[in-house]
């Protein structure tokens, strides 16, 4: 938790308050779910393990990892070093064998390019009024480029017309600072956001070939702004270095500042009389460790123990950015600290069983970080495996599993499987569901297209039958300021973790591993990577 600044004794002091609360919380209980929902055909040995996944513990796990003081998880941020605490703590107390490089942690090394505030500096002139940004009203989107710019032409141009373009001088656009209304994802409406991305990828890159210097877009729906943000992120041990930030065209911030919007509504679109100073100085390359938390539990058999499933969920989200009605924090209840402390749950359960109780093979449990950065802690793990990937059966992944809200209406005791057709692994949850009452089905338009949208795809692309188990696909609040803690259905969400203990259970036990559908169009690259990985020479 060093090298962060502002984190204050005092955000000590209230992590230890709440993480002493929150493992209180998460003390197994019978509840009102309690044994009658366990169905008679669930192995006797299974039914302690599996009455310890309760909606009391969850709530406390989930009332923690989507707290505010973890500031939405954002990779890498401190919150999301706290969380990654939290989790190696539950896996500590579950009884887990540490199987990472530093005990439950796998780390990488990254490197995050950031700024700081001194390396900020705008002024915006037009006719006698003069107006000065200052770095809390400004929110910079991620980006490598410098600028230093002192009296560059000012533009006017809203990007409703943004055709305007075509018919300006190229000598009047070229340097020149941009005021515009382009939309900040970040803060629009949750119906708004694909649309305001859409409209950054379409205006943004003919800003850049016309070869202005900067944007400056107003943003009235906050009154804060985040400054540079996290930074952008380097793994430098990629084949070629990849960048994750949004860099669509030219540097682009966000002013909050009513006097820039001011502005922009009192002039016309073209260029102004007008001149802009901007500097954003160089972005420091600052060594970061990104941690996914790991697990093992060890199978019962001598032979099959050497054989793996892997039990995954991403314990990030995307922090914070200006506050919208007092409220900037992306908590991600749902998105994916459900996800998360299901992944706590049924690793306290099955670690639980005695060793004679536990399936044939082993499961290793694994909390990603990165997700929501692009898959980066699934794809690292792929790169550097705990266990070898050629003895890895399948993987179950959690994802949303916590809200029933679902635009589809309730879904309550039913939980979808992506690319539920690809693979045999998933006849393992169907098996679960009918034996505890929940309904494990193909969604008929989800199943396919959000395959490739979690940390699953990671493994199947390295030939693992991989699917995403997951209960609401699209509910209010997906990447939103609303998606807190208290909107979570604990009921249901104990019910599905029951179900997927018990999955998970079956399908390690089973004789045969699961397989690729290879008649499926969609399976081919999985099914040849899939032989690929078991051509290879054995570790």
């Amino acid at each position: 938790m060093t090298g962060y600044k502002g984190w204050s004794a005092s955000h000590l002091l209230a992590y230890s308050a709440a993480a002493l609360i929150a493992m209180a919380s998460s003390a197994p209980a019978q509840d009102e779910i309690g044994a009658s929902t366990i169905r008679s055909d669930v192995p006797e040995r299974l039914r302690a393990a599996l009455e310890r996944i309760t909606p009391a513990s969850m709530q406390g796990d989930l009332w923690f990892i989507a707290h505010d003081l973890l500031g939405g998880r954002d990779t890498p941020s401190p919150g999301l070093d706290l969380a990654a605490h939290y989790i190696a703590a539950q896996f500590r107390g579950a009884g887990l064998e540490p199987v990472g490089d530093d005990g439950y942690f796998q780390t990488a090394m990254w490197e995050s390019r950031l700024r700081g505030r001194d390396e900020f500096d705008a002024t915006i002139r037009a006719g006698a009024q003069s107006i000065d940004l200052r770095y809390e009203e400004v929110s910079v989107a991620a980006t490598d480029d410098e600028v230093s710019t002192a009296g560059a032409p000012l533009v006017r141009l809203a990007c409703a017309n943004v055709a305007a373009l075509d018919g300006m001088d190229a000598a009047q656009l070229k340097g020149a600072v941009v005021l515009t209304d382009l939309p900040n994802p970040r803060t629009a409406p949750r119906e708004s956001q694909r649309e305001a991305f859409l409209t950054l990828q379409d205006v943004l890159p003919r800003l850049e070939r016309a070869g202005v210097a900067a944007v400056i877009a107003v943003d009235r729906r906050a009154t804060e702004g985040s400054g540079f943000g996290s930074g952008d992120l380097v793994d430098p041990q990629a084949p070629s270095p990849r960048r994750r930030g949004m860099r669509f065209g030219p540097p682009l911030l966000w002013s909050h500042n009513p006097q820039v919007a001011a502005l922009f509504d009192a002039l016309a679109d073209g260029p102004a009389d007008g001149s802009v100073d901007l500097t954003l100085g160089p972005a420091h390359a600052v060594p970061v460790p990104l941690r996914n938390v790991v697990g093992a539990l060890r199978g019962r058999d001598p032979l099959r123990r050497e054989q793996w499933v892997l039990v995954t969920a991403h314990y990030d989200h995307i922090g914070a950015s200006a506050p919208v009605d007092g409220d900037g924090i992306f908590n991600g209840a749902n998105d994916d600290g459900s996800g998360t402390v299901s992944l706590i749950a049924i690793a306290r359960a099955l670690a639980s069983l005695p060793e004679q109780d536990r399936p044939a093979r082993s499961i290793l449990f694994v909390a990603v970080f990165g997700e929501e950065r692009g898959l980066l802690g699934s794809q690292h793990y792929v790169r550097s495996p705990i266990v070898p990937l050629a003895q890895t059966i399948g993987n179950v992944n959690l994802e949303q599993v916590g809200r029933t809200d679902s635009t589809d209406g309730p879904q309550v005791n039913r939980a979808s499987l992506t690319g539920f057709a690809f693979s045999t692994l998933t006849d393992s949850f169907v098996q679960a569901g009918q034996a505890l009452g929940v309904e494990v089905y193909d969604h008929p338009a989800n199943s396919e297209p959000f395959f490739s949208r979690s940390d699953n795809v990671a493994f199947a692309a390295a030939g693992i039958p991989a699917h995403t188990l997951c209960v609401a696909y699209v509910y209010p609040d997906y990447h939103g300021r609303g998606d807190h803690w208290d909107k979570v259905d604990y009921d249901n969400m104990a019910r599905i973790g029951r179900m997927t203990a018990l999955g998970v259970w079956f399908l390690s036990d089973r004789t045969e591993p699961p397989a690729w559908n290879e008649d499926h169009p969609r399976t081919g690259r999985f099914v040849e990577a899939w032989r690929r990985l078991h051509a290879s020479p054995q570790p």
